[in-house]
């Protein structure tokens, strides 16, 4: 049984010959090695406009993943902002397991909570509305059923919108909202999380009110590609919970 783990995000793969895939690549290898487990916390492609849109990369780290899954290696994926629409078609055919929104594990710090961050975001108000959109069902269906090149140029447009607004928004609002991080915290009764999407890797400490350590909160913060692609390696095993529990 293994008793390492990985944790990635905000890789924003593009192609597999760039530099993100290359480092990817030898993580990857490591996780083979290691027998390691695998979480992807969200935005590993850049975009994502459906499963039966095949892509190099998509293709390329089909390939990748599959390697690890006939060595019977645990991997696990959250969506992100830019990948909220890699299905399970893509996903079982690398042998991934998605979770579904905030996920509480068991690790040796105690029950954490795992997430992709643009949830906790909520100053962005224009963004969030736009989470809500994309995140509909309906909204998916109604995208996904559309030509490839219909959805193509939609994807182009929302990243350009994105871009514009992402240049114009204050960079405080960009950041995660302390109040709601809490909230957070107490919604899912634990005093651990991690996540990425903000491209800021910390850990942030919340002293707790009676000052003892064994009731301190913590938020790690992954790193992304850009600006600190270093992997995130523990020496334990996360437990994840089954549907049945």
């Amino acid at each position: 049984m293994t008793t390492k783990c990985l944790l990635i995000s905000d890789l924003h793969l593009n192609h597999p010959e760039e530099k993100a895939a290359i480092w990817l690549q030898e993580e990857l290898q490591r996780v083979y090695e290691q027998r390691a487990q695998l979480f992807i916390l969200g935005d590993l492609f850049e975009a994502w406009i459906g499963d039966d849109a095949a892509t190099p990369v998509g293709q390329w780290l089909q390939q990748q993943l599959g390697v690890l899954a006939s060595a019977d290696i645990p991997m696990y994926f959250l969506h992100g902002n830019r990948d909220f629409l890699v299905g399970t078609q893509f996903l079982e055919s690398c042998g991934v397991q998605l979770l579904t929104g905030p996920t509480v594990v068991n690790m040796q710090q105690g029950p954490t909570l795992l997430l992709h961050g643009d949830e906790l975001c909520t100053d962005d108000v224009a963004y969030q509305q736009f989470r809500q959109q994309v995140r509909n069902p309906l909204w998916q269906q109604q995208f996904l059923s559309q030509p490839i090149s219909e959805r193509i140029r939609q994807a182009q447009e929302a990243r350009a919108a994105s871009k514009e607004h992402t240049s114009q928004a204050a960079e405080s609002i960009m950041d995660v909202n302390e109040q709601t991080v809490v909230a957070m915290f107490e919604q899912h009764q634990v005093q651990h999380m991690i996540h990425g999407h903000t491209h800021r890797p910390n850990l942030h400490r919340y002293g707790a009110p009676d000052g003892s350590q064994d009731h301190e909160k913590t938020r790690l913060v992954l790193g992304d590609w850009y600006r600190a692609a270093a992997p995130h390696w523990l020496d334990e095993r996360i437990e994840v919970p089954t549907a049945k529990d």
